[in-house]
């Protein structure tokens, strides 16, 4: 329910803050008094389209925020990231700038700047707005079908997404058969090409990825046995046993401890110097036994120096064409496997995509099928429903026909939705849109609102001057079934119609001034709100949209109108319990 509305500097408003309540609520004002800008704010608030001539003259920076107070979106809201404020309430903002003749725009929920795609979600879930402008979508079978779709029941709304699963599934299958026979040749050429590549990298016998650095590893140890044999050697002279007359390295470190052993007598301090000596001494004589060690287990072997290089030689060409790296190259080689075994697997023939192809169709179709019957079930219903709405707003010899015809199977069933409406009896059946007049439509409209009142989640739904072209009888009717909707939902109405304002729960008059701006002596043209919020304010309004001006006749029927409004609204809210 949209609780208030803060507008600053869009179009001809300046400065305007609304509170809303619940049931209904109706703006009136002479023609052109601005009546629709409050509308238009409400769509610039949900992420509606706006141009640069939004913001005010005279400004470079507009702003619209709409507050509304939410129950079952929570969980939406939550899967979203977007925290509550107050537990329950959720604002949505929209701040315009212009800059060098360009507009930028952002739109926020709760302080979060959200995207245009999720703006739509959300509005689609919290407002809707019906004008006689919706013609167009009337005659849109996607939307007509939305609409039979809507009311149906559960099982109604879970065969669509059977129906949608199904089509996925179907076009998945399509889609595989369809590239398969186009590219069968390229296939073949495929097939050979990765045979021999796979041969190729099997004689090849790759196992580590580290095998060519090991390989490097062994070349260079084996091309330079002699030179390590030599410097090893030199190594463990230095270290443990000279043959010259110098001492080696583990001589003077036992000197250096024997010397050490015989201070610490002395002083008790230069122990840990003597731990360290000692380590020394026992790391110099191991790193000596070790290098003598390994010298000796050198040997030169030119035969195995030639396979290493031969195997350097070979795996630096598989690298080439596989890698750049040995790791690359087996990991190619395990894709390519997996992938010669799909080629040369029956499940991925021609002949059984084919098969594959007409289950899925056939499993759609079947599905398409139970959607239908679902649909006709649900059209026949909503026939009823919605003549018995019509009834009571003048068209008690209306006809209406929800038309399902069969049309090739797509994501949303095989079935095309046509309303067909005949308002005069002996005349036949022909699309809503064809034949119905803005009078027609404005209650067809309504009647349509009030169908799914009960069922449709949307907790404020708006209409447009959708009275307009009716009067007496007809305006009552629409006033009445206005208030009825209101029961379910939070309405927000513009209206001409001093019978459907009668029967508002807030009325608001809209009015064009012309004042002085604060800063200068220009003129400037302003919209300005008022609550009527007494019997004698909305006697004076009403008494104005009956007779133009506030004359003795037009209070006492303006009068009679509100009296007749409260009598009438009790037993409505009482037939809605």
């Amino acid at each position: 329910m949209l609780i208030c509305l803060r507008i600053e500097n869009f179009a001809l408003i300046d400065q305007l803050e609304l509170e809303f309540g619940a049931g209904l609520n109706v703006l009136t004002g002479e023609t052109g008094a601005g009546k629709s800008i409050i509308l238009d704010a409400i769509d610039a608030a949900l992420g509606g389209k706006v141009s640069s001539r939004v913001i005010r003259t005279g400004t470079n920076r507009a702003l619209v925020e709409a507050t509304f107070k939410l129950d079952s979106m929570i969980p939406w809201l939550t899967a979203q990231e977007i925290e509550l404020i107050d537990e329950d309430c959720l604002v949505c903002s929209r701040e315009m700038t212009t800059t060098g003749g360009s507009l930028r725009s952002r739109s926020r929920v709760n302080g979060i700047l959200v995207n245009r795609q999720l703006m739509a979600e959300l509005r689609d879930r919290i407002v809707e707005i019906t004008a006689q402008g919706q013609t167009v979508q009337v005659g849109q079978p996607a939307q007509v079908r939305d609409w039979l779709d809507a009311y149906g029941s559960a099982a109604h709304v879970q065969q669509r997404e059977i129906v949608t699963a199904a089509f996925a599934d179907y076009q998945q299958a399509k889609t595989v058969l369809e590239k398969r026979r186009q590219s069968e040749r390229d296939r073949l050429q495929q097939l050979d090409l990765l045979t021999y590549q796979v041969q190729e990298l099997k004689t090849a016998n790759l196992a580590e990825p580290d095998e060519f650095e090991q390989l490097e590893q062994e070349r260079q140890r084996l091309s330079h046995v002699v030179e390590l044999q030599q410097l090893s050697y030199q190594v463990y002279q230095a270290l443990y046993q000279n043959d010259d007359d110098a001492p080696a390295g583990a001589d003077l470190l036992a000197q250096s401890e024997a010397k050490l052993t015989d201070m610490v007598q002395y002083d008790a301090q230069l122990q840990s110097i003597l731990d360290l000596v000692s380590e020394a001494l026992a790391s110099v004589t191991e790193a000596g036994r070790q290098i003598n060690a390994y010298g000796e287990r050198l040997e030169a072997d030119p035969q195995r120096l030639v396979e290493v290089e031969e195997r350097i030689r070979e795996l630096k060409q598989i690298c080439r064409k596989y890698g750049p790296t040995l790791q690359d190259a087996i990991a190619y080689y395990q894709k390519i496997g997996t992938e010669l075994e799909e080629l040369n697997s029956n499940e991925y023939s021609v002949e059984a995509l084919e098969q594959k192809e007409q289950k899925y169709l056939k499993k759609l179709i079947q599905a398409c099928h139970k959607l239908t019957d679902l649909r006709q079930t649900a059209a026949a219903k909503l026939e009823a429903r919605l003549i018995a709405e019509l009834k009571p707003l003048a068209m008690e010899k209306v006809q209406f026909q929800v038309e399902v015809m069969a049309t090739s199977p797509t994501a949303m069933g095989a079935d095309k939705i046509t309303f067909l409406f005949s308002p005069n009896p002996g005349e036949p059946l022909q699309p809503l849109t064809a034949i119905a007049s803005g009078g027609e439509m404005s209650r067809f409209l309504l009647a349509l609102k009030s169908c799914f009142s009960e069922a449709d989640a949307v907790g404020t739904l708006i209409f447009d001057e959708i009275d307009v072209g009716v009067s007496g009888r007809v305006a009552q009717a629409i006033a009445e079934k206005l208030h009825q909707l209101s029961q379910h939902h939070q309405v927000l109405c513009v209206t001409h119609q001093p019978l459907v304002a009668a029967m508002a729960d807030r009325h608001f008059r809209v009015d064009k001034v012309v004042e002085e701006t604060s800063t200068t002596s220009n003129l400037r043209t302003i919209v300005r709100v008022t609550a009527l919020n007494n019997f004698t304010t909305r006697r004076e309004e009403l008494a104005t949209l009956a007779g133009g001006k506030s004359a003795h006749d037009a209070i006492a029927f303006a009068e009679s109108l509100l009296t007749q409004a409260a009598q009438r609204r009790v037993p409505l809210r009482e037939l809605e319990r």
